[in-house]
């Protein structure tokens, strides 16, 4: 059986703070998502990010961003239909940031037909930190409006990226 055609990508590192807010959310979802959506941690690498929604008809990543705005702020873009703000998605820990890597992947015609972004802000990302209390809340908030957003109960196979 080939890939799954519906992809979640958890984006972030799990040791530095809020930007583990991704894996997070993939966490909470892989059990109750159907079993032909794969769920995925990953570190954000673009290369990387690309190759696994090449080929998918929908995909869902959830990341880490410093807008300027609350920590635990929930942020939704349909990248289909615009780009992402620059800057939002930053790239000191990814070192290519989620925007850049999504405009490539449009460039290259590598979009999914449905490409959906959840960004929730982060307040810090202290090495060895913790998720704070506000973006706790929001990782559980975009875990529900993603399981109403694609539905399911079905649980699966772990599978984490570097």
């Amino acid at each position: 059986m080939g890939r799954p055609n519906r992809i979640v990508l958890g984006i972030g590192n799990r040791d530095r703070g809020d930007d583990a807010a991704g894996p997070a959310v993939a966490r909470l979802l892989r059990s109750v998502l159907p079993a032909d959506i794969e769920v995925v941690e990953h570190s954000g690498e673009a290369g990387a990010l690309l190759g696994l929604i090449e080929g998918a008809t929908e995909a869902y990543l959830v990341d880490a961003c410093a807008s300027g705005a609350p920590a635990g702020t929930v942020q939704r873009f349909d990248a289909q239909s615009a780009a992402l703000p620059q800057g939002m998605f930053g790239l000191s820990t990814h070192a290519f940031g989620l925007a850049e890597a999504i405009e490539l992947g449009r460039a290259l015609g590598q979009l999914p037909p449905r490409c959906v972004i959840y960004a929730i802000e982060a307040g810090s990302f202290e090495a060895g930190a913790s998720l704070s209390p506000p973006v706790a809340a929001a990782v559980a908030e975009v875990a529900v409006q993603l399981r109403a957003e694609i539905g399911g109960h079905e649980p699966r196979e772990e599978r984490r990226c570097a």
